[in-house]
């Protein structure tokens, strides 16, 4: 018996060796890309890009919206999990009522109050998508085009996008370049760069809905969060910025120090969908968020050259949306968004951070997701 057992014990250690990649194959991973068709919208062609790192992380893209549909990352025992809410086909992205999953926003991230704004004395007017307010660049957004693919290779996937004089009411021809890149220490980077004939506002920003727990959990109220700003912009009934900017601290928006955020959300009419400030000098490249998941121990960083970012804690999902990925119901609070920014209705707001664009003018930022575990 005791014979038995020894080599019982013996073969599971074999066993298990065999299964943990040893430190010089791990060394020998080499970062990968894949391209695939994803499927068509007319004649078009929507092809999925994949990159992966020496570390075995995963992240997909589509060049419809530049949509990110997955964010594969290991949990604190080495599992593989999608951090990211998305679906199971492009049908799901099609599909009306699709809230922005992973995919990138402009000309304007966030909402312009009653869809217009006045520049150099003329007024434009928007498309009114979210009640009387635009959202997201309006009826079609940079989430709802194909975006041409200028290079795709180990450094990353180069996106561009040339959004018309008029378009969505902007006034302009904007050129947008967006690159995706997947570093070794496990970074998501994302550079973009834009360019105007004409001054217009410019707010770009990805919407990634994050659930660190891959499913594990059906709400993100268990995570934990912390933003490194002291001040946020607080809201009317359609979300649209007062003009003042308030202290968080003693208030229901008070991150500072990392908490979970089912803590104070019943404090919060309608749940979090604000903008908080950073107190950092303009342009400067700094870490400004974490969110960590404890049972996977799942942990991520933000980084950014953005003065602001919005949280937004998947208020309006309700269980209805279809084609999801493996059939989930994605439940109110499901996933959570953190869209680092410049802040709402800023062409309406004089004494918000400047998001006028000129020609001439570069716009340049710069976010990094940045995955590990604790």
């Amino acid at each position: 018996m005791k014979r038995n057992l020894v080599i019982l014990i013996v073969t599971t250690i074999l066993f298990s060796c065999k299964l943990m990649p040893k430190e010089e194959e791990k060394e020998n991973i080499k970062p990968m890309t894949e391209k695939t068709l994803y499927g068509m919208i007319g004649a078009d062609s929507v092809f999925q890009y994949t990159l992966t790192n020496k570390n075995g992380i995963v992240v997909k893209v589509l060049n419809y919206g530049g949509t990110v549909t997955d964010i594969i990352t290991p949990d604190k025992n080495g599992k593989m999990g999608d951090v990211v809410l998305g679906y199971d086909s492009l049908s799901g992205y099609l599909q009306t009522g699709n809230p922005y999953f992973g995919c990138l926003v402009g000309r304007y991230g966030n909402r312009i109050a009653n869809a217009k704004f006045t520049l150099d004395g003329k007024e434009y007017t928007l498309a009114a998508n979210n009640g009387l307010n635009t959202l997201h660049g309006g009826l079609k957004g940079f989430d709802k085009v194909i975006w041409a693919v200028k290079s795709f290779n180990d450094s990353g996937l180069s996106l561009s996008y040339s959004s018309k004089d008029g378009e969505e009411g902007y006034p302009g021809n904007l050129s947008v370049d967006v690159m995706y890149s997947l570093s070794d220490d496990n970074g998501l980077k994302i550079d973009y760069t834009a360019a105007t004939d004409k001054a217009t506002p410019v707010n770009l920003t990805n919407h990634c809905y994050f659930n660190l727990s891959a499913g594990a959990d059906s709400t993100i109220l268990g995570h934990e969060l912390m933003l490194k700003a002291d001040k946020y912009t607080p809201v009317n009934g359609t979300l649209i910025p007062t003009g003042k900017i308030d202290d968080v601290k003693g208030t229901p928006m008070d991150f500072t120090t990392s908490k979970k955020i089912g803590k104070d959300i019943a404090s919060v009419t309608g749940g979090y969908d604000h903008n908080w400030v950073f107190q950092k000098p303009e342009n400067r490249f700094d870490m400004i968020a974490t969110l960590y998941h404890e049972r996977s121990g799942r942990y991520m960083e933000v980084r950014t050259t953005e003065p602001g970012i919005q949280f937004y804690s998947g208020n309006f999902l309700n269980g209805t949306l279809k084609n999801t990925r493996g059939g989930v119901k994605y439940v109110k609070h499901a996933g959570l968004c953190l869209e680092t920014q410049h802040f709402p209705d800023s062409p309406n707001q004089p004494v918000f951070p400047n998001t006028i664009l000129k020609p001439g003018e570069i716009y340049q930022q710069i976010t990094v997701y940045k995955f590990g575990t604790k």
